[in-house]
């Protein structure tokens, strides 16, 4: 049988469909990240907005809650970035993208820095964590050195503790083991791992190609083929012929199924490299949201699923910059949206 050729408004739909933005979520925090394929945290705020974009009625101290309560982890995890994960997630994926984060740590230094020297400061690192629960960056760089104290937490399973790294207290400089804040890996392996990188990227990005995949997990292909071959997968073809591979029954929805307004956050993983063939992000407008001079992106929101322009908060409401005409429904859609957001700033 002839494999389906998808569109790439279906692939945008499905993208959506998945992500929580064709319709708010009644979903607890740590299931709605297992469904998104976790979050990127670099900027505590767009954990946030992130969420409320995505989980109906809610409200900030519900996310602060979730991380003091630790049914939500944030850590450094796939491609060296931070994330906030789910409890459950957070060591199979830990163990998964262990030794390719050393890899490419080490080699993307540009001073050389080896691995004894990596495994002795992580070392020094948890000895003082073992007097105390928490260490801050700062005495961290002065226990091991600034270069070393960069990637420690690569060689010593690390997560960022709250109040640091919230909405309140935006920079996560505050670190402890996570086998004392998660508890222990239990029987989590990196083979375990790495299949659970699969199935929580097709649930959040499917259908997609195997390259994206990896890309998006930061792991070769040498490690993630293996994985695909243990899950039970339906392939497609995409708009220009290539392969996409699925999770079974995973939501297509219809391509006309309308798309309300949603507003993204920076570094929203919706717009990343891993996602392009949804066209969520239109290629022209690509340079306009990530480039050299703006490294931390900027924040942008949905009419009829794609990127048409920026946001940001100032003064007590939402101001928007439109990248093309919107017509008076968008406007009025965007409006209301825009209050919604602006009170949840507030």
């Amino acid at each position: 049988m002839a494999e389906r050729r998808l569109t790439t408004r279906e692939l945008n739909r499905a993208l959506l469909a998945r992500q929580g933005l064709l319709e708010r979520r009644a979903t607890p925090l740590p299931r709605m990240l297992e469904r998104m394929g976790g979050l990127q945290a670099q900027y505590a705020p767009s954990m946030y907005v992130g969420l409320w974009s995505r989980v109906g009625g809610l409200t900030r101290a519900d996310v602060t809650d979730a991380i003091e309560k630790r049914s939500i982890i944030q850590a450094t995890l796939m491609r060296i970035t931070i994330h906030l994960v789910s409890r459950r997630d957070y060591w199979p994926m830990a163990l998964a993208v262990r030794d390719a984060r050393r890899k490419l740590w080490l080699r993307t230094r540009q001073e050389p820095i080896g691995e004894a020297e990596m495994e002795d400061a992580a070392r020094t690192v948890e000895a003082r964590l073992r007097e105390s629960p928490e260490v801050h960056r700062k005495e961290m760089e002065e226990l091991v050195g600034k270069p070393r104290s960069q990637g420690v937490g690569l060689w010593l399973d690390l997560v960022r503790l709250p109040p640091l790294g919230t909405w309140e207290r935006r920079r996560a400089d505050l670190y402890g083991l996570a086998e004392d804040w998660v508890g222990p890996p239990g029987d989590a392996t990196a083979a375990g791992g790495v299949e659970l990188l699969v199935r929580r990227y097709l649930t959040a990005f499917g259908p997609a190609a195997r390259t994206d995949l990896a890309n998006w997990a930061g792991l070769p292909m040498s490690d993630v083929a293996p994985a695909l071959d243990r899950v039970k997968l339906r392939s497609f073809r995409g708009p220009d012929d290539e392969e996409l591979i699925d999770l079974p029954r995973a939501p297509l929805p219809d391509p006309d199924t309308p798309a309300p307004v949603r507003f993204l956050p920076h570094f929203d993983a919706t717009l990343l490299a891993h996602a392009r063939r949804t066209q969520i992000l239109p290629e022209e407008y690509r340079p306009r949201i990530f480039h050299t001079k703006a490294p931390q992106s900027f924040a942008t929101f949905l009419v009829d699923g794609r990127v048409a322009g920026t946001w940001k908060h100032a003064g007590g409401r939402i101001e928007i910059d439109a990248f093309r005409e919107l017509d008076a429904n968008a406007k009025r859609e965007l409006a209301a949206e825009s209050e919604r957001l602006a009170e949840f700033h507030a």
